[in-house]
């Protein structure tokens, strides 16, 4: 059997239901919404089903109704965490350190190695089960009729051609075509987002993973496995398969690390083996600076920066499954929102109500609807659901039912014959408006023209209508009026939406239901009433990639439009591809499984309250409180978290180039037994190196200590972006190389005055600070480093202003304080002896290097203020144009939410009201004055009456 195809038809579609009086009352008529290829050869089904023998064959020819999983093993993916670009430059730094036998350093880098595998490993393996999930909500029974005799097998081994039975309250196992009988109803809104079930006849093809919920027929198996509707869904989540946002901006980091320390290293080594460096000396300062190149602690610290911002997220009720989302949340300008369930109820409620009797209220068109149900019983279908709830159903015990006619498919109605209280017999009906119309000779002709008119406006709104019409015993047929419903908007919706826009995020609807329906709940969400259906998209191929051209041949369109409505898991699918190719960082929001794919595929996936599991386990976000209102507080949190990654970055990068560039720089410059400094062999106690290299448990202690203390950062106090965030890495570049270089320079001065201390006339001897020893100036470089590092922090925290600006969080500056006072203890007291070749400062020592520390950093600060001004001016990377963005959006949402936007807000208020009631009531006053002067019959009414009315 051939790939079933799924293609709208052009002119169809569900709009029709909506536009129809006849299809105005649940559940509606299934419409010819697909067009299936099916292979007729396997349909021809007899009525005792197929025999074993041909179920055994075509389950070989089309193999298991199951999803096709293309599973990765765990170890593959374990294996996968110790082969990127970071985990390579790490494993070449334990290869060296092996080479040269220095076992506590490759002990340490081994454990750092492994501890990043680790988490990453544990964080891919639990964003990884979509299919599993698809897989488990497959349905594992099926009852179907082989050898003409019915029994139950696993769901699995179904085939094309079975003959199965549909029944009420059963799962749908594969998609079937009704054999001829009664119609039944079938709820398919976790695959299509229509919120009422929808009535199969004879040669409807029904869903598998959608359930029947009224009548039972038998239907024959079309389509199994991976060919189906749900299939398809299962097969383009499986499709998706790519290295997340924030592991790019990680190896872009990471390459230009390792570029610039291989551009270092590599000069380094040709000139110290050009001066006959013996070769394995060479080899070991090269592991040193390439371990300082190394930001080991990167991917620990972001990814604690994010586990910590889960847990606030979660406490708002958003439960993160892959923390890297978090990341690419806070960047996310473009939201796609499902209708059904996500911006609605996924409840049909009760609006308004006409009625054609003088002196009736929505009461009374209540009462009756109710009394054409079965009030005392619970409720058969989602209408007398809706009805029966509403209704104070006291007053109908009163009634005696005579004789109750449920509703019917073909007919549209439900009718009910009954005695009131007085004894007189008559007989309601309920159904759909134009049915009723035509049945109602009592008063049609009066009314026929406004309750159509009436209608059409409604269908044209997506609204429709229950009409309610009494017989009384021995009169005609009369209508009564009618209810109209809708699956409304949540209560927070329209505030959600309008705050996502105000922080930078546009918000599109893409539903599977009516046109007219997704017009109406977008204008009543202020959302834009441009709404296309699926027809203008292409159909795509789910097993294969989408073309890369997508977002050049339909992404202008998208970008134009308030949504899409009448789409399939395919165009969703679509539509998420193309407005990604066209650079938008896309979240998706759903709950079904027709959302499944498309929520894969977005950047940021988010199921909401009651998603299905094919849902959730798609997502990267998923919410346990009802509505959209959480995104919202989670895009503010999680541009909290970005800013403090981003300086994390910026601080780590900088001080890897500090390291790197005073490496490069003492190699090639800083000589201690030449001029200016002359060091000997007497005063060393051994021989005098050529090259001044701090020794390598200084850098240990310095990445561990300082990388320790700075997921502190994680805690910092940060002010959330009013725009989406990106990561600019020029910028970042730039200012970290800035503040990196401004520490180089002040750490090779203090080298320099630290080596010539020892001669006469030195700075030191000027300050009184006296001679210093060779393994006290390795340990006064220490400290140095190990300041500056913690210092650069507070600098790169603040972008565009000064490190006072912006008060720095406890726990960070807690952290600071801890780091710094055991490094100044270390270097007071070296505990590690002799073997180190460094040894303990004096006080006044300690104290100097403090000084100097800090009289650098307000250097460094003050001069990456300067550089950002010089940023700024020359607009770099779009620097300005962002800032003028942010400032922009700042002021708009100050004035929007502050106490001036809050009085600004009411002010327009009582405008509109004035307009809108009050000047028309002062105009109704002076018309009644004015006649009150002309013939003095009328009573005046009070001065002032006008605004009491109100």
């Amino acid at each position: 059997m051939a790939p079933l195809r799924y293609t709208p038809l052009n002119g169809s579609g569900n709009e029709g239901s909506s536009g129809n009086g006849d299809h105005a009352t649940a559940p509606v008529s299934a419409e010819p919404e697909m067009e299936l290829e099916i292979d007729e050869s396997l349909m021809n089904t007899g009525e005792d089903g197929l025999t074993t023998t041909e179920a055994t064959a075509r389950l070989r020819e089309f193999g298991p109704n199951a999803l096709e999983e293309k599973v990765v093993p765990k170890w593959k993916k374990f294996v996968a965490q110790f082969t990127g670009p970071m985990p390579c430059m790490i494993w070449t730094a334990i290869f060296i350190e092996g080479l040269i036998a220095d076992w506590p350093n490759l002990f340490v880098l081994l454990v750092l190695q492994i501890v990043n595998g680790t988490v990453g490993f544990y964080e891919d393996s639990k964003a990884g089960d979509a299919v599993a999930a698809l897989k488990a909500s497959l349905k594992p029974q099926a009852q179907v009729k082989r050898d003409g005799q019915w029994k139950n097998i696993n769901a699995a081994h179904l085939v094309p051609g079975d003959r199965v039975a549909l029944n009420a309250g059963a799962g749908v196992p594969a998609d079937c075509r009704v054999c001829a009988g009664p119609p039944i109803d079938i709820d398919q809104a976790a695959l299509t987002g229509e919120s009422l079930p929808v009535t199969f006849s004879e040669g409807d093809v029904a869903k598998m993973g959608s359930t029947v919920v009224r009548g039972e027929i038998d239907a024959i198996v079309a389509a199994t496995g991976g060919n189906t509707f749900f299939g398809k869904t299962a097969s383009m989540i499986q499709s998706v398969d790519e290295v997340g946002h924030f592991q790019k901006i990680l190896i872009r980091i990471t390459t230009f690390l390792l570029g610039v320390s291989l551009f270092l290293v590599s000069i380094c080594l040709i000139y110290m083996l050009a001066n006959s460096e013996p070769f394995l000396d060479a080899l070991a300062f090269a592991v040193v600076l390439l371990v300082a190149s190394i930001p080991i602690a990167m991917q620990v610290v972001c990814t604690t920066t994010m586990a910590l911002g889960s847990r606030k997220l979660a406490e708002q009720k958003a439960i993160v499954a892959r923390l890297s989302a978090i990341e690419e949340l806070a960047g996310m300008n473009m939201l796609c929102s499902d209708k059904t369930g996500t911006l609605t109820l996924n409840k049909m409620v009760l609006q308004d109500y006409f009625t054609y009797v003088p002196g009736f209220t929505k009461e009374h068109i209540l009462r009756f609807a109710a009394l054409a149900a079965k009030w005392k019983e619970p409720a058969k279908d989602a209408l007398d659901t809706l009805v029966l709830n509403a209704v104070d159903k006291t007053p109908l015990d009163a009634y005696e039912q005579l004789e109750y006619i449920p509703f019917d498919p073909v007919k549209k109605r439900t009718e009910a014959t009954l005695r009131d209280p007085q004894g007189r017999i008559f007989t309601v009906t309920k159904g759909a408006p134009n049915v009723l119309l035509a049945l109602c000779e009592g008063n049609r002709a009066q009314i026929e023209d406004e309750f159509n008119r009436t209608i059409e406006e409604l269908a044209e709104r997506g609204i429709r209508a229950l009409a309610v019409s009494v017989a009384y015993q021995g009169e005609p047929m009369k209508m009564y009026g009618f209810l109209t419903f809708l699956d409304p908007p949540r209560p927070d919706t329209k505030v959600t939406i309008e705050r996502a826009i105000e922080h930078g995020c546009d918000v599109k609807m893409i539903t599977g239901d009516h046109a007219a329906i997704a017009k109406e709940t977008c204008r009543v969400l202020g959302m834009g009433t441009n709404i296309l259906k699926a027809d203008v998209l292409p159909m795509v191929d789910t097993k294969e990639q989408l073309p890369k051209t997508i977002g050049d041949d339909y992404g202008e369109m998208i970008e134009n439009v308030n949504g899409f409505a009448q789409v399939f898991p395919e165009h969703k699918f679509l539509i998420v591809e193309a407005l990604r190719q066209r650079g938008w960082s896309c979240g998706m929001t759903g709950d079904g499984v027709n959302d499944a794919p498309a929520l894969k595929r977005a950047d940021i996936g988010i199921a909401v309250q009651g998603a299905t599991d094919a849902a959730r386990a798609a997502s990267d976000i998923i919410l346990t409180a009802p509505g959209l209102s959480v995104i919202v507080d989670a895009i503010v949190i999680s541009r909290s978290i970005f800013q403090r990654m981003k300086n994390y970055v910026v601080y780590r990068v900088a001080c890897t180039i500090q390291l790197l560039a005073f490496f490069f720089l003492t190699i090639l410059s800083v000589h201690p037994k030449e001029a200016p400094y002359n060091w000997t062999e007497e005063q060393l106690g051994e021989p005098v190196p050529n090259y001044f290299v701090l020794p390598v448990i200084s850098l240990v202690i310095i990445t561990i200590l300082n990388d320790g203390t700075i997921i502190s950062i994680a805690y910092d106090y940060v002010e959330p972006s009013p725009i989406p965030e990106r990561w600019n890495l020029p910028i970042v570049f730039s200012v970290a190389t800035w503040l990196g270089l401004v520490a180089v320079m002040s750490s090779v001065m203090l080298l320099h005055m630290g080596l010539n201390s020892h001669n006469k006339g030195s700075t030191f001897e000027e300050w009184g600070m006296g001679e210093m020893t060779y393994g006290q100036v390795y340990t006064m470089m220490y400290l140095k480093v190990s300041l500056s590092d913690f210092l650069t922090v507070f600098s790169a925290r603040v972008a565009n202003g000064f490190a006072t600006d912006r008060k720095p969080g406890t726990a960070l500056l807690s952290a600071a304080v801890f780091a710094t006072i055991i490094s100044t203890v270390l270097s007071l007291n070296w505990p590690f002896g002799p073997a180190t070749k460094m040894e303990s400062l004096t006080t006044g020592q300690a104290v100097f290097t403090w000084a100097y520390c800090i009289a650098w950093f307000l250097v460094q600060d003050l001069s990456k203020v300067g550089l950002y001004k010089l940023l700024l001016n020359f607009d770099v990377a779009g620097l300005r144009t962002e800032l003028e963005l942010k400032e922009k959006r700042a002021l708009e949402m100050k004035g929007q939410t502050g106490v001036e936007g809050r009085v600004n807000q009411l002010e327009e208020a009582l405008k509109e009201v004035k307009v809108e009631r009050i000047e028309p009531l002062e105009r109704e006053v002076r018309a009644l004055r004015e006649s009150t002067v002309d013939n003095g019959s009328a009573r005046l009414m009070p001065s002032g009456s006008s605004s009491s009315m109100i």
